[in-house]
């Protein structure tokens, strides 16, 4: 009973985790317009980063072994680096929604790749759960595809590309999670992304742009880099320690619901009734998924 309850846990934290990412989505969308993609990530996990490290001390967070500093710094890279470089790209030719859509099938590439890794086998209501979820996204905002953007399909493909690197993520940081601490382990992830983007914005000029950013685009930044990067990760992490990865992930489906709400009142991204048959499928998944009684 308290592995089932621990789950729950873990997948409600997932899924505010989840909701702010999906809002951090329609404001990167908003700055991208204006903005190049590594001085966006390096903005977001900069101020994330400058979050994240006090809380650590001050909360004297368990930090990862010696041995595992190594692979926690490259998946760091990895994620916040690559990942975050590519959804940039992606928001840059596609709006909101269709590029949360995307990122949404995160669940079916966080199943596949625990499956391959024979970390996390599948089963059939987990699988039905998962494709009802995703499914649901799909059907909601069905009827703002054929509004999008010319060349919108480059965005979806690079973030359809970018998600396989969180599934990787999802599934290899739960063993260093628990060996460490959720905070700890997150905080050395994500300074060896922002130390990187840091390194490479400096070379390319993208920190110096910076110095254009007018008060509304520090405002979405700080904003995106304290509830889209510091606190939405800290839950995810805490998530993961608590939850299977293809469970957690499976919240991801909230995402461009999200996304698209905010966007509307940003970027004029419409919102149709598709939406909320969307939401209750996405939740009817979730339930799916994370009901399933396991054998003793």
């Amino acid at each position: 009973m308290g592995g089932r309850v621990g789950e729950w846990v873990g997948v409600t934290i997932a899924l505010v985790s989840s909701c702010l990412g999906g809002t951090a989505a329609a404001i990167t969308r908003y700055l991208a317009g204006n903005t190049d993609p590594i001085t966006l990530a390096i903005l977001r996990w900069g101020i994330g980063f400058c979050c994240v490290l006090p809380a650590a001390l001050l909360l004297k967070a368990r930090w990862p072994r010696r041995g595992d500093w190594p692979a926690v710094a490259a998946l760091g890279f990895c994620f916040f680096g690559v990942f975050f470089v590519l959804y940039n790209i992606a928001m840059s030719y596609t709006t909101a929604a269709r590029a949360s859509l995307a990122l949404a099938t995160l669940p079916l590439h966080t199943m596949v790749v625990g499956a391959m890794l024979g970390i996390e086998p599948l089963t059939r209501r987990k699988t039905i759960g998962v494709c009802i979820a995703v499914l649901g996204v799909a059907a909601a905002l069905a009827t703002g595809l054929s509004a999008a953007p010319p060349g919108a399909w480059r965005g979806e493909l690079i973030m359809t590309a970018a998600v396989l690197c969180m599934a990787f993520y999802n599934v290899w940081s739960r063993p260093f999670i628990q060996r460490s601490s959720a905070l700890g382990f997150l905080t050395v992830g994500m300074g060896t992304g922002a130390a990187a983007l840091v390194l490479v914005g400096s070379l390319t000029g993208s920190v110096a742009a910076l110095s254009q950013f007018s008060t509304p685009q520090w405002i979405a930044g700080i904003y995106l880099g304290v509830a889209g990067g510091a606190l939405a990760f800290i839950l995810w992490v805490l998530a993961l320690e608590r939850a299977s990865p293809t469970r957690v992930a499976n919240t991801m489906t909230v995402n461009p619901l999200a996304a698209g709400l905010l966007a509307t009142q940003l970027v004029g991204e419409p919102i149709t009734p598709n939406l909320v048959l969307g939401l209750v499928a996405v939740f009817v998944g979730i339930w799916i998924a994370t009901s399933e009684v396991r054998k003793p």
